[in-house]
């Protein structure tokens, strides 16, 4: 029988851009029978392809910043409320960096999506409420265990919603105060409050029910319908005048000058223009 007619030798055709059959290149070959190499499907001029493994660069980032939020809630269990603060900071850092080098490196995809979602979950959602908690709010018995449980709720339904949304939202503006941001606030209270030294014996009833109280409302302020600036329509790439270069400059310098401060009442100022652009909404088109 002719080689040809019995198909043997033969290759099934494959579509455009599949690299399902390709020969993979990894670290440790025998994972594979451990672990079973990641597919995801998207679409390339109407036509599905389907991509085996991960993109590196934006995970790493993304990864960074879950090791960031695992780290402060162990620091905030060891009683270093000044750690544990910058470390929510820096993984708000590492959060703004994996979407925007995705973005740039056309490196964007669901897994990536999914995996981001998760870490802001870990990272600006459970890590801040133990931190505060941890400081703060377990001396207050139930009232501080559910104002910890109340933010930790609210950013699981804004990362919920933002998910569902992604898609047909407008990108200028977010709905509701993201999760970064949220966190930011309840992390810049914790440091302030242990930089003036108010930890543990030191620590006055009444400033752990404002800062409990605060919690909850940041929490709120995540599921509510207030529009937040998004900023994602700065182009980094484009040209800009000299003087934006001087004011970055001076913003760099007073956030050095005490930097809890500085930015506690930066993220508050940003957490409080959400209801009060609606409230100048609201009012422009009772006037109007």
């Amino acid at each position: 029988m002719d080689k040809q007619d019995s198909g043997v030798g033969q290759q099934e055709p494959q579509s455009p851009g599949d690299d399902s059959t390709r020969p993979q290149v990894g670290l440790a070959p025998g994972l594979d029978l451990l672990v079973d190499e990641h597919e995801e499907e998207e679409s390339v001029d109407g036509l599905t392809v389907r991509h085996r493994g991960i993109y590196l660069l934006p995970n790493l980032f993304t990864t960074g910043a879950l090791f960031a939020g695992f780290y402060a809630i162990i620091a905030a269990m060891r009683g270093n409320y000044e750690a544990a603060p910058i470390a929510i900071f820096v993984a708000m850092v590492f959060d703004g960096l994996d979407g925007r080098v995705a973005r740039l490196t056309h490196t964007s995809s669901k897994f990536g999506a999914e995996y981001d979602s998760l870490s802001d979950m870990v990272s600006f959602g459970v890590a801040p409420a133990l931190v505060v908690f941890s400081w703060g709010l377990g001396d207050l018995g139930k009232f501080g265990w559910s104002a910890a449980f109340i933010y930790v709720a609210c950013a699981a339904l804004r990362l919920a919603r933002f998910n569902t949304q992604i898609d047909s939202a407008d990108k200028n503006y977010f709905t509701g105060l993201a999760s970064p941001a949220a966190a930011s606030v309840i992390a810049s209270s914790v440091w302030v409050c242990n930089d003036a030294g108010w930890v543990g014996q030191a620590l006055p009833w009444e400033l752990s029910v404002f800062v409990g109280l605060l919690t909850a409302l940041t929490g709120f302020l995540m599921i509510a319908n207030f529009p937040y600036h998004s900023f994602k329509n700065i182009d980094f790439r484009s040209r800009v005048p000299f003087v934006v270069m001087i004011v970055m400059v001076l913003i760099f310098g007073l956030v050095t000058v005490d930097p809890p401060r500085v930015l506690l009442l930066s993220f508050l100022a940003y957490a409080a223009s959400g209801p009060l652009t609606q409230f100048y909404k609201l009012r422009k088109q009772r006037q109007g």
